[in-house]
């Protein structure tokens, strides 16, 4: 009986992790045995609680979808070099309601200066992941934004490439036509219009900023493209073999503080918010000031972010 029950489990759990760029993948389908004991073992391996140990409880057992709470989830994507971990380039505050069937994604431009906690001056949002790992960049991005983020998702860039190629590939619409600056190939055109990418095209798309006159803004655009994308094509699968490529992309390039009875219920309860998600970007003025390229954002955008989110929260 202990068998079947968790046959059964596993045929209705979808994996939700998240990964940023910001990336959340859900794949969905009919899975064995083996497959949920794979999830569970990825699920173990790639958690990573805030402080060494678990900032809020996990999500609440719910008895239907309709009582399940709207969450935050800060997604990171994190560009991992030998001998240098990098920073958070990528920030995107992930708001899912289940009582709307809804998810805001909010992107963060990375140069947004700000006073890190704990740190005189000011930085650039995308080093408090430097300074402090995950949980300064819980903190900081919870500072500004006057929120509540109980959970993070992050991710190696170079694990974006992995994971597309996983999926197969992505197909997204590109709104401008520029020649690679040599992220994925010197040279290479990515055309206007829709165009499918491998892993490494993937990367070279999401990275990109100097050719688009819109700079971070427009490349937090294409990473919100990918990270759909990778959605749309992962939801869909039911091959075992997929699912094991998949669940190893995922192992060796993400942490999260999301147990795997998180993950589960996030499956379960969270599952149809992707079927309407909105996008904003933080809005700021891009400025050079004493050597340093910034992105000024004012009091009154971050309460207008503020105000979205805890609006998204409270839908009903």
């Amino acid at each position: 009986m202990k068998h079947k029950r968790k046959s059964k489990k596993s045929r209705k759990i979808l994996l939700t992790i998240g990964v940023i760029l910001g990336i959340l993948i859900l794949a969905g389908g009919g899975y064995a045995y083996f497959i949920y004991h794979s999830l569970e073992k990825t699920a173990d391996k790639i958690y990573k609680p805030i402080n060494g140990k678990d900032k809020n409880k996990n999500l609440p057992l719910q008895k239907n979808r309709s009582t399940a709470p709207p969450i935050n989830i800060l997604l990171l994507g994190v560009d991992e070099r030998p001998h240098d971990k990098g920073r958070s380039d990528t920030m995107i505050i992930a708001t899912l309601n289940p009582k709307t069937n809804s998810m805001l994604m909010t992107s963060i431009p990375r140069d947004t200066r700000v006073q890190i906690p704990g740190h005189t001056g000011y930085s650039k949002i995308n080093a408090a992941y430097a300074y402090g790992d995950e949980p300064l960049a819980v903190q900081t991005v919870e500072k500004y934004f006057n929120i509540n983020i109980p959970y993070y998702v992050k991710v190696n860039m170079q694990g974006l490439a992995d994971l597309v190629d996983a999926v197969g590939g992505v197909t997204v619409h590109n709104d401008i036509t520029w020649a690679d600056e040599g992220y994925y190939k010197k040279g290479y055109v990515y055309k206007k219009g829709d165009i499918f990418l491998d892993g490494k095209k993937a990367l070279g798309y999401v990275r990109m900023r100097h050719k688009d006159p819109r700079g971070d803004f427009g490349r937090n655009i294409r990473q919100r493209q990918v990270i759909q994308a990778v959605l749309q094509k992962g939801k869909s699968f039911t091959s075992i073999t997929k699912m094991t490529s998949i669940l190893n992309v995922l192992g060796k390039n993400v942490t999260t503080n999301l147990t795997f009875d998180d993950m589960k219920r996030l499956a379960t309860d969270y599952r149809d918010c992707q079927n309407h998600i909105i996008d904003y970007e933080t809005k700021g003025t891009p400025k050079y000031m004493d050597g340093v390229s910034w992105v000024i954002v004012t009091d009154e955008e971050f309460q207008n972010v503020h105000n979205m989110i805890e609006k998204q929260m409270n839908a009903q």
